[in-house]
């Protein structure tokens, strides 16, 4: 018995096109380089931070920009004992999901803290700026216990 012939052809697998950011996540890219958080104010009057283009609940598209407060409350928070490469921080810290003021909804980010003692459900934390903004979200370094500044 004959072995069967194997059939192959080449794949390139490209992506021959560009994005572009689009006039939300545009914006607030562009507030955080700015200093400024915002979000989407949505038909039903919650404001989804960070900014979206689509309702997450509808699909409608959204379209009222809301300029909010670089400070918030931790709704729940892991700790990260052994940091991997390009993660926020070298050394231990928290990842937290944090409800800015005035949004209905939470973003992922760092928290700088000396150690898991020091983190819980509910506490007050500020946005510590970059010195250097490009309009990425780790132009919000990190966030900080409120009470450090």
């Amino acid at each position: 018995m004959t072995e069967p012939e194997i059939l192959s052809a080449p794949l390139v697998l490209e992506f021959p096109f560009s994005r572009t950011t689009g006039p939300v996540i545009g914006a607030f890219l562009t507030g955080l380089r700015e200093k400024t958080v915002v979000g989407m104010r949505g038909a039903d009057g919650r404001v989804i931070c960070p900014a979206v283009e689509y309702d997450p609940e509808t699909g409608a598209p959204l379209t009222e920009l809301v300029e909010l407060s670089d400070t918030g409350t931790v709704t729940s928070w892991t700790w990260v004992s052994q940091p991997r490469q390009g993660q926020p921080f070298a050394r231990p810290f928290a990842f937290a999901l944090v409800q800015i003021d005035g949004a209905d909804t939470a973003m992922a980010h760092a928290v700088d803290v000396a150690d898991a003692t020091e983190m819980s459900t509910g506490m007050r934390v500020r946005a510590r700026w970059a010195v250097e903004r490009e309009g990425l979200i780790t132009d919000i370094e990190c966030f900080e216990p409120e009470l450090a500044r």
